[in-house]
């Protein structure tokens, strides 16, 4: 599930529009006040000579709202953004853009709780499936999984290395039952008409060895049943 589509959603107007409320001697809105933007936004919270500064209420007339904290008219520190679309932020901003800290509840409920930079997942951070309630967890790079991470189902999970979103190279699959399968994801490209090569890659797992309370030779791939079906891209 994107997030990146409500980025367009949080643009605020900088125009004075309609004011009520403090002013410094320079005649500037200073301290608490309340505006009325020309295109039909609401702005109730403080400012500091002139901008928008310190804690505020901003209300799109799209139904989108802002609650927390600014600095110099950008979203700025800890805050929640509701979008229209009924997905929620509620953590760190940086010059208008989630940074730090954050957790993303999104219209089909999934939710990712973690770390942003510059609007996108980027760090360490959990991502939950509601429809499944599977779980990826580990390490993200633009938006993308990357690098280590871990994928987390009802009565197993997988371990090992993703590259964009992707399974790749070394792992291992782990079962409550007290066994561990390991093996290698390996990414295959379709070729597309004319002998090129497409943009579709497929991820193939190859089973090696099996080890556990009862396994430590090498042994086939169980019916299939290991293979990755719930890594699904968000």
């Amino acid at each position: 599930m994107s997030d990146i589509g409500s980025d367009d959603l949080d643009n605020e107007q900088n125009e004075l529009g309609e004011y009520e409320g403090e002013r410094n001697e320079a005649g500037e809105r200073h301290g608490f006040g309340r505006a009325l933007l020309p295109n039909g936004d609401i702005y109730e919270g403080h400012y500091q000579l002139g901008k928008r500064h310190g804690q505020g209420t901003y209300r799109f007339r799209n139904g989108a709202r802002y609650v927390g904290n600014y600095f110099q008219n950008m979203k700025h520190g800890e805050g929640t953004f509701h979008y229209p679309d009924g997905s929620k932020y509620e953590g760190s901003w940086a010059e208008d853009l989630r940074h730090g800290h954050g957790i993303y509840t999104y219209p089909n409920g999934d939710t990712y709780d973690g770390q942003w930079q510059k609007h996108l997942r980027h760090g360490q951070g959990t991502y939950h499936y509601q429809n499944t309630g599977s779980k990826y967890k580990g390490s993200w790079e633009n938006g993308k999984m990357e690098s280590e991470g871990e994928y987390i189902h009802s009565n197993h999970r997988y371990k090992g290395h993703f590259i964009k979103n992707s399974p790749s190279g070394p792992g291992k699959y782990v079962f409550d039952m007290g066994f561990e399968q390991h093996g290698e994801f390996i990414q295959e490209k379709t070729e597309g008409e004319w002998g090129e090569m497409s943009q579709t890659t497929n991820v193939k797992w190859i089973p090696k060895y099996i080890t556990g309370p009862s396994y430590s030779t090498p042994l086939r791939n169980i019916s299939g049943k290991l293979q990755p079906e719930h890594m699904t891209h968000v």
